[in-house]
């Protein structure tokens, strides 16, 4: 009997005499698929489907082992919640780029870093004054940026170690992304503009103005000169960084748009989430949206894409809630018609977006809003903060 689709893809879980929970240890998973990793042909053999015995859990591999089926990496299975000592709301979390160690940062202005197999408690410190709204590493995974509700960005080494504080704006910083090179960055604040800085220097280098309130999330493409930007006033945008102007607007939510991010594989989607209880993803070849993503019965607060499969996309609800969904399955409700895909109609740029509904729900993944959403490096993994202090 083989393994169900969602449970196929959990690495190895196992006790830890040291701590006594559940550790999840992906290195056997990963030399296995190194070793049998090979040109694979059409109508060729696969192998065997995991049995449900533990002698088999070796045979259980990472997610970019099977890049073609993505419904195997949503994550159904709660593996452990980490709460502090002195328990404050989890503002961002944050894997460190080579997946060992789950960074932290709450609302007393502290970073927490958790064991990324076991889960335990590693070091806590206190990293700002006030609460930490943002953090995010570079690409070349030598720095990391932290903005706070005092509008400040600081400079940390891999080890944590503080070598700059630089006063970006004066009202709360929402959001911060990296340049692809690494050598700029870009700020969105409460002052209802987007700031570019050099890195090496810390210095402004252009403000971005166009919104008519708070800037809530920002995104760098993964490639391109291109930034996203999303507000209070309901409105994403889109802004070339050379020269500061906005490009286009993108319209259709009806409230507060919470995140706005770039694929990071492929950088051809952009999604974004709003307080209207939906989600939006645009195809920046077309400029339009293409998916509806429905399914909240509250305003949706976070998202996350996973870092290998293009077409899986996470919500976090201001409910607590989680859902999962499947950008080429809808899986609408039995009482509702499956919609038709821009793509497959006689005409993409007059279509409605496809309604693509939830292939995975969790309904009560937090007692009260989840704030942030991050997939560890392999994609096996995913962390959440939240409200409610648990992460």
């Amino acid at each position: 009997m083989a393994l169900h689709p969602c449970a196929a893809s959990r690495m190895i879980i196992a006790a830890d005499p040291v701590s006594k929970g559940p550790v999840t240890d992906y290195g056997a998973s990963m030399v296995h698929w190194m070793r049998r990793r090979r040109a694979r042909y059409r109508a060729g053999p696969t192998g065997e489907m995991e049995r449900p015995s533990p002698s088999y859990v070796v045979d259980m591999l990472p997610p970019a082992a099977h890049l073609g089926n993505p419904a195997n990496d949503i994550p159904a299975k709660h593996l452990h919640s980490s709460l502090n000592k002195v328990k404050h709301p989890v503002n961002v979390v944050r894997w460190t780029p080579e997946g060992r160690r789950l960074l932290t940062g709450s609302s007393s202005g502290e970073f927490t870093l958790w064991n990324g197999m076991g889960f335990n408690f590693e070091t806590i410190m206190q990293a700002h004054d006030v609460a930490i709204r943002a953090a995010t590493y570079s690409h070349g995974d030598d720095w990391l940026l932290s903005a706070d509700q005092a509008g400040i960005v600081k400079y940390w080494q891999p080890n944590f170690n503080n070598v700059k504080v630089l006063q970006a704006h004066n009202d709360a910083i929402r959001d911060l992304a990296f340049a692809p090179t690494d050598s700029k960055f870009v700020t969105a604040s409460d002052d209802s503009t987007l700031k570019i800085f050099d890195f090496a220097g810390g210095v402004e280098e252009s403000t971005l103005s166009g919104h008519n309130w708070d800037v809530k999330s920002v995104d760098w493409h993964p490639t391109k000169g291109l930034l996203v930007s999303g507000s209070k006033d309901h409105l994403v945008k889109l802004w070339d960084p050379r020269t500061g102007r906005c490009l286009t607007t993108l319209r259709g939510h009806k409230n507060t748009i919470a995140k706005t991010l770039f694929e990071p594989a492929r950088g051809q989607l952009l999604a974004t989430c709003a307080r209207d209880q939906t989600a939006r993803v645009f195809d920046l070849r077309m400029m339009r949206d293409i998916c509806l993503l429905r399914g909240h019965e509250k305003d949706i607060s976070t998202l996350a894409w996973h870092p290998v499969h293009v077409s899986l996309l996470t919500t976090g609800g201001l409910d607590g809630s989680m859902f999962h969904y499947l950008l080429d399955e809808p899986n609408p409700p039995p009482e509702i018609a499956p919609s038709i895909a821009p793509y497959d109609s006689p005409d993409p740029s007059l279509a409605p977006a496809a309604s693509i509904y939830p292939a995975h729900k969790v309904p009560y993944a937090h007692d009260f809003a989840i704030w942030s959403l991050d997939w560890h490096p392999l994609g096996h993994i995913l962390a959440s903060g939240s409200n409610d202090r648990i992460t």
